[in-house]
């Protein structure tokens, strides 16, 4: 007898059939009533179509080859040939208060299969993950395994992801679904720049704001694979996982492997919606605290550095209201230059003859804490480390050495290494007193071979996870940005480990407008490093003003990266008004997100929530029309409504207006030039 499991959300269902012939998918989506009544069962409900099996397979959790199931398979694995096809009839579900704990074996392919499914009530965020062991005899050999197999509906019409590059993350992407696989991978060994491993799927007419709308995500900082295939039945299936190297997992009896953990959200309230309910996940039942406003010594200064000058740059940023200064690339042995020394983690006496902690302290006796830029996953070929120990980089016998940025990968697979980084770093932490760190990694894993030359790929992830884990274990109060040439590993498995991600090296304030966009759509604002530069783009060459520079940076983690000594007494108190502004409204900032466009060259940004906004209303193109169209707020509700624009030091224009006026037929917002911003406080009176 067939028998339904369900979990519910406040908006969101989940639902599985335990039949004869396994666990089956019934529904992903709307909120379902507590007490189900399905209709007839998934796998006696329906006529046989021709040319089919006598009996065939619906989509299960774990739908496998070989059998009778024809779509894409979740599980792809042999042992020495044989057992290449696997079917899990032997299954049980346990429910266990919001989460489903799910049993699949398969005795004649010597196959066990758990999967835990979560459904958490308030952000409407499943996660799933799935863990694979080998219970027969000889080794098994893994090729796939999807860490979840997801039910889409008939209506799926097309998925929003995104591509890019590096200097040019988060570019916005949308693809009609069809009688076709869609597919997206990525084999650089991070996250990387283009393949960000997750989507949000559209119904029909799905906006930002309103509409169905499937979004998934992989916690996963490494190789990655996700597909979209349309069914026999009109439903499609999403799959989500490691992509694994050619005998990058090889079980052996009685061996397991864990995937990586998938986070899916449906929400009735279009992208946004799912947008919201990843970031509640993300940020876990205790809030960050207020979120430090810090300067970068990068783009002012790059490898030259001077006690004086980096004393000098600290005194400025301090002066204008920084908490946190971050010392960037150059202050080790021998680093003039991407050439060289990375590895080796000791000052440079020609540059810092007194070493950094007189620079250390005078950070923190300015009221700032101080931060260091470093790489540990890298070693430069000239380095001290290398020449010591040329085994610890990864690669492959017969194999050239391929650098990237002069640069090769540490093989953190060797526990001697990992041993080596975590004495170095975290005598630096303990000696320098230091509070936070930017971990960087500039460059993809090409080759990855181990010490017996496997591919490494999935360990060395989950070797740098330990190692981040175990100096924060070490150091509970020290804080990790992420920073992979900027936004080259950013997901939801490095956010359980770093407080920051660098989003991109492009500080080019239009650019930065879709760039956050899309970074928004799946993590949260907090943890979204957002700076304001020289107002010249180093990278594109751009001008833009310090006001729109500022309210772009505004949307995320607040920083300046420029040499503020450069700027005279006028320039230093428009920019600390700017950084006022930021502290002053952090607590909105960093609340509840709804971003959109309203055409013409118009993106508006608003946080906040419990009665109080921030809007922010950029223009990135000059006008088409002579007026400007007044802009729906869909996020305020019913009541009376204060708007006034804000600036730093200033409130001006302060009108009434009902909440429905406001939500339904908008509000008019003021003309302006392309590369212009205007700010405006909304506060329920």
């Amino acid at each position: 007898m067939s028998r339904l499991f369900a979990l519910h959300g406040r908006e969101s269902s989940l639902v599985i059939e335990q039949a004869a012939s396994g666990l089956l998918w019934r529904h992903w989506g709307a909120r379902l009533p507590d007490e189900l009544l399905a209709g007839p069962w998934l796998e006696a409900g329906r006529p046989v179509p021709t040319f089919s099996l006598d009996a065939p397979i619906p989509l299960t959790l774990v739908p496998s080859f070989g059998l009778g199931w024809y779509g894409q398979s979740a599980l792809l694995a042999h042992r020495a040939g044989q057992d290449f096809a696997q079917g899990f009839a032997d299954c049980s579900v346990v429910p266990d208060g919001d989460r489903l704990v799910c049993s699949l074996r398969d005795a004649v392919a010597g196959i066990a299969v758990q999967l835990v499914i979560t459904l958490d009530p308030e952000t409407d965020v499943a996660s799933i993950t799935t863990s694979l062991t080998n219970i027969g005899d000889g080794v098994l050999d893994l090729h796939w395994l999807a860490a979840a197999t997801l039910p889409l509906p008939p209506e799926a019409q097309a998925v929003r992801h995104h591509a890019g590059r590096h200097i040019n993350e988060f570019a916005e992407q949308t693809d009609r679904l069809g009688q076709f696989i869609w597919l997206r991978e990525n084999r650089h060994g991070i996250t990387s720049h283009g393949h960000f491993p997750g989507a949000v799927v559209l119904g029909p007419g799905t906006t930002d704001h309103a509409g169905p709308a499937w979004g998934a995500q992989l916690a996963w900082s490494g190789n990655h694979r996700q597909l979209i295939e349309r069914l026999d039945d009109g439903r499609s299936q999403w799959q989500l996982g490691g992509w694994l190297a050619p005998g990058e997992v090889r079980l052996a009896p009685g061996a397991q492997h864990d995937s990586p953990a998938v986070l899916a959200c449906f929400s009735p309230h279009g992208l946004g919606g799912v947008a919201r309910g990843f970031h509640a996940a993300v940020r876990g039942p205790v809030p960050q605290r207020p979120r430090p406003v810090l300067i970068n010594s990068w783009e002012g200064f790059y490898f030259d550095h001077d006690p004086a000058r980096m004393m000098a740059l600290a005194d400025a940023a301090a002066g204008i209201g920084v908490e946190r200064f971050v010392l960037d690339d150059g202050w080790f042995a021998g680093r003039d230059d991407a050439r060289t020394s990375l590895g080796d983690w000791w000052v440079d006496p020609r540059k810092y003859p007194d070493g950094l902690k007189p620079l250390a302290d005078h950070v923190r006796g300015l009221g700032m804490e101080f931060g260091l830029w470093v790489e540990p996953e890298m070693v430069s070929p000239d380095s001290e480390m290398f020449r010591a120990h040329p085994e610890w980089a990864l690669q492959l016998a017969g194999r050239p050495l391929a650098t990237a940025r002069h640069q090769l990968v540490l093989d953190l697979t060797r526990a001697c290494v990992t041993d080596h980084l975590f004495d170095r770093l975290s005598a630096l932490v303990a000696d320098l007193g230091v509070a936070y760190l930017k971990w960087d990694h500039n460059r993809d894993l090409a080759p990855a071979g181990d010490a017996e030359g496997r591919a490494a790929y999935g360990r060395q992830v989950r070797a740098t996870w330990a190692l981040m884990d175990r100096l924060r274990a070490a150091h509970p109060s020290l804080e990790i940005e992420s920073c992979a040439g900027g936004g080259g590993r950013i997901d939801a498995g490095m956010a359980a480990r770093a407080q920051r991600f660098w989003a991109s090296d492009c500080i080019d304030a239009r650019l930065r407008i879709g760039l956050q966009r899309g970074f928004l759509q799946f993590l949260p604002p907090e943890m979204m490093g957002a700076h304001i530069g020289a107002e010249r783009c180093h990278t594109t060459g751009r001008r833009f003003s310090l006001a729109f520079q500022a309210l772009v940076a505004a949307q995320g983690h607040l920083g300046l990266e420029f040499d503020l000594t450069r700027l005279d007494a006028a320039e230093r108190a428009r920019l600390a008004g700017w950084i006022a502004f930021y502290k002053a409204h952090r607590h909105l900032l960093h609340g509840n997100v709804w971003t959109g466009t309203a055409g013409d060259g118009v993106a508006w940004h608003a946080a906040g929530g419990d009665g109080e906004w921030l809007l922010i209303v950029y223009r990135t193109e000059i006008m088409l029309q002579r007026h400007a169209a007044p802009l729906p707020l869909p996020f305020i509700d019913d009541g009376l409504w204060q708007v006034a624009e804000v600036r730093p030091g200033e409130i001006r224009d302060a009108h009434r207006y009902s909440g429905a006026w406001l939500a339904q037929s908008g509000l008019v917002i003021p003309p302006g030039k392309p590369d212009t911003a205007t700010a405006l406080r909304l506060r329920r009176v």
